[in-house]
């Protein structure tokens, strides 16, 4: 089974122009996502849940 991407549909930089505000996935890895292994898009989902957590954001990547 494909990994389903995490894209909410708010595709909008922070204030850094870094990160996704709504998967908080960076470009690089929002770039990767259509050709990456699904271990790499698993890999990509949990740094992107870490990094909101750390945002303190309610959201769910």
């Amino acid at each position: 089974m494909s990994v389903s991407s995490p894209c909410v549909g708010i595709c909008q930089l922070d204030t850094n122009g870094k990160v996704c505000t709504g998967c908080f996935r960076t470009i690089d890895e929002i770039g990767q996502w259509r050709t990456a292994s699904d271990g790499l898009k698993k890999r990509i989902l949990k740094t992107a849940r870490d990094r909101q957590a750390k945002t303190g954001s309610g959201k769910k990547a």
